[in-house]
C-alpha cells in the first residue's frame, strides 16, 4: 500500500480456497490448480509449505492431496503464493490436530515468504501493520468499514516479484526514507483512527512505484484517472501489476475511469475482509 512497503497490508474479498486431504501415499500430489497458474511451481510453493510445518512440528510428514481453487490471479501483485502458504499451513495444521495459534503459523508463513505484509492480513483479515522483531513476528489488526470499496484493475500481464525488486535501487536518500516512513506512519494512523478521508494525498509513494512504472508505463495515469473519478488514493499493489483505488462512493465511476486508461484489464470492485483465514472440515 504505497510507502507501506514490505509493512503494510490489506483483506480483500477474493478468495481462493485449498481443498486439502490426507492420503495413503507420501508427499504432496496437486489435482487441480486454478486457470493461468503454473501446476509446477504451485506444487513446488505448497510442498515447502507442507515440509516446512513438519519439520516445525518435528512430525514425521503424512501424505497429502491437494486441490487449489479460486479467484485471485498469480503474478500480479494481490498475495496468490501468501494465500496458497497461509492455506497450506492452516490445513496441516487442523489435519495434523497440532493446534497452533494463528500467531504461530504466521511465524512459519513468515518464514516462508520473507516478509509478513501478505500472509498476516491473509490471516488475520482486516489491514494489518507487521514486521519481524528480533526473531518474532509483530503484526497488530485494525477493522476496515464495510463501506469502503477497493477498485482493484488487473492488467492482463504478470509481473515477476523478483524482476520487480530487481529495479529497485540498493539505497535511497535521507529525504526519499523520511518521506516514506511519514506516509506508512499516517495511513496506518489514519486506519487506525477509521479517519479514511484523511488517506487523500498519501499515498504519493517515492520509495518503489516510481522504479517499478518502468515495468507498467501507465500505473501513475491510472492512479490519477481514479482519483479525479472520486477516488480517496490508489496505489500498486504489491509488486504489480494489479493497481488499486480506494473509495466511498461511485466506485463504478473510479472503475470506468481507471480502465480506460488500460483497456486490456479486469477491474474488479472489492469489499474489505473481516475474518482471514477460515478452516472447515469435510
Amino acid at each position: 500500500m504505497g510507502s507501506g512497503f514490505d509493512t503494510l497490508g490489506l483483506a480483500l474479498q477474493l478468495h481462493n480456497t485449498l481443498r486439502v486431504s490426507r492420503v495413503p501415499r507420501i508427499g504432496l500430489s496437486l489435482g487441480s490448480c486454478p486457470a493461468g497458474a503454473d501446476p509446477a511451481k504451485a506444487k513446488k510453493l505448497l510442498t515447502g509449505a507442507a515440509s516446512l510445518f513438519f519439520a516445525r512440528q518435528s512430525m514425521k510428514p503424512f501424505g497429502i492431496k491437494v486441490d487449489l481453487a479460486g479467484e485471485v490471479p498469480v503474478g500480479r501483485g494481490l498475495g496468490a503464493s501468501a494465500i496458497a502458504r497461509v492455506g497450506m499451513l492452516c490445513a496441516l495444521n487442523r489435519l495434523s490436530g497440532a493446534c497452533l495459534s494463528k500467531l504461530d503459523l504466521l511465524e512459519m508463513a513468515l518464514e516462508a515468504e520473507g516478509h509478513p505484509d501478505n500472509a498476516t492480513p491473509a490471516l488475520f483479515g482486516g489491514f494489518t501493520v507487521a514486521g519481524k522483531v528480533q526473531d518474532t513476528v509483530r503484526h497488530f489488526r485494525v477493522p476496515v468499514s464495510s463501506d469502503l470499496r477497493f477498485v482493484t484493475l488487473i492488467p492482463s500481464f504478470e509481473i515477476n516479484t523478483e524482476q520487480a525488486r530487481r529495479l529497485l535501487p540498493a539505497s535511497v536518500s535521507m529525504e526519499v526514507a523520511a518521506h516514506s516512513l511519514n506516509r506508512a506512519a499516517l495511513i496506518s494512523a489514519a486506519f487506525a483512527a477509521s479517519d479514511y478521508g484523511a488517506l487523500r494525498g498519501l499515498f504519493d509513494d517515492r520509495l518503489h512505484q516510481p522504479y517499478r512504472e518502468r515495468l507498467i508505463p501507465q500505473l501513475s495515469a491510472v492512479i490519477r484517472a481514479g482519483e479525479a473519478a472520486g477516488a480517496i488514493g490508489g496505489w500498486l499493489s504489491g509488486s504489480g501489476s494489479a493497481i488499486m483505488c480506494l473509495t466511498q462512493r461511485r466506485p463504478d465511476v473510479v472503475a470506468r475511469a481507471m480502465q480506460q486508461l488500460m483497456t486490456n484489464s479486469t477491474v474488479l470492485i472489492l469489499k474489505p475482509d473481516a475474518k482471514g483465514a477460515i478452516v472447515r472440515s469435510a
